[in-house]
């Protein structure tokens, strides 16, 4: 689950974690108040106005910019509040801007110039050690610095039996070239970073950048955090930070009805049972010339609701020009998932408008290619693998 940076900024504090302060207004007048309340506390006059999407590179797309004062802090707000920002990680079209975060500024002046570094914790999926990932390049986009510039970017691997040593951050704070109160002060950044990633069961936490102020203190300036989804009953509060707003639709429709729906870009929709039957189901699809529009696994009840709930999901993508339905009888009954194939597509009508291919295997799989060959209904059935995968070749062109 993706959060919005003021929401990934209040679990950082509440580590401990050094934070660039900020409150969230929905419009431009609750900007302007959350500006006033912020000035009496930090005593600045000047305010970034950030805007809030699930995306990064906001500032590229004009939605991160500086005010100096509160009608500027409206103006901003303003503008960014609904506007459909475009950035290297929106859609083509972009994303809509319900909120922003008004910040403080925190680049003032002082005796020496502020730095920026990049820093994030994930797992190495290759040893099962997580990993802090941190570069003297901060603010800048970390893919180009890993091609451009590899010797730049550090990691550190933690073995999560034994957690987070006392050497370990010290090193990541050598490393960055620091000294003083701010080697200190980015040892404690660090360490408390560390235990924010693991206490609130996240699979990443991405700082860039991390800011080393005129005066050494270490603040995380802008937060990408994502939560494990498999993690969240442990943290009832946490599934109250969810967004709808900024997912796909479909798949959050398809969610709320019990079914596993992942939006892809190709133009075969797929119903399978089963996760690895699905991933072999979406090769299969691209073997035959097609591309697969989705994953969508029912589960292991695949009644005549169900069905046809999942073909209505499959057919709001305007993309799809075939559908596959792969089954595996083995907990289900071949004959009854395609009794309700059958049922499911006489109560659909004339909505479905795309050639359907059935291929169902398993207890009764014999009676289900019957029920399907003898509905009148233009839906194929096939047996085995390629003569599937033929008719989807056939299907698509």
């Amino acid at each position: 689950m993706n959060l919005h940076e003021y929401q990934g900024k209040e679990i950082l504090a509440s580590f401990g974690v050094g934070i660039q302060r900020g409150i969230v207004a929905q419009t431009a007048d609750e900007a302007v108040a959350a500006a006033k309340s912020l000035t009496e506390t930090t005593g600045t006059g000047w305010h970034v106005i950030k805007a809030q999407i699930h995306a990064g590179g906001r500032g590229k797309g004009g939605g991160v910019k500086l005010a100096k004062n509160l009608d500027e802090v409206k103006t901003i707000a303003d503008q960014i509040i609904g506007m459909q920002l475009i950035t290297p990680q929106t859609p083509p079209a972009g994303k809509p801007v319900h909120q922003v975060l008004v910040a403080e500024d925190v680049y003032y002046p002082g005796e020496s110039e502020p730095s920026e570094f990049y820093v994030s914790v994930l797992l190495n999926r290759a040893n099962g050690k997580n990993m802090i990932m941190y570069s003297t390049e901060g603010g800048m986009d970390i893919e180009k610095v890993a091609e451009e510039t590899p010797h730049l970017i550090f990691t550190e691997e933690i073995d999560p039996a034994l957690g987070m040593q006392g050497f370990q951050a010290r090193k990541v704070a050598f490393n960055l070239g620091l000294s003083g109160k701010a080697f200190k002060e980015m040892t404690k950044f660090i360490t408390s970073l560390y235990n924010a990633y693991v206490s609130s069961d996240s699979s990443l936490f991405e700082i860039n950048p991390v800011l080393k102020t005129s005066d050494d203190r270490i603040i995380a300036v802008d937060a990408k955090v994502t939560i494990d989804d498999n993690a969240l009953y442990r943290h009832k509060d946490y599934v109250e930070l969810r967004d709808k707003r900024e997912e796909n639709p479909i798949e959050v429709e398809a969610g709320e009805v019990g079914l596993n729906y992942v939006d892809l870009d190709g133009n075969v929709g797929c119903m399978v049972n089963g996760a690895g039957l699905a991933m072999a189901t979406m090769d299969l699809i691209k073997q035959a010339g097609g591309s697969p529009a989705n994953f969508l696994d029912v589960g292991g009840t695949a009644d005549a609701a169900r069905v046809e709930t999942a073909f209505r999901i499959i057919l709001k993508d305007p993309g799809v020009e075939a559908i596959l339905v792969n089954i595996f009888g083995g907990i289900v009954r071949c004959d009854r998932v395609a009794q309700g194939i059958v049922d499911a597509y006489k109560n659909m009508g004339d909505s479905i408008k795309v050639p359907i291919i059935v291929r169902l295997q398993g207890t009764n799989a014999d009676i289900a290619k019957e029920l399907i060959d003898n509905s009148g209904l233009d839906v194929q059935s096939a047996t085995a693998f390629q003569e599937a995968a033929d008719k989807v070749q056939q299907a698509v062109g």
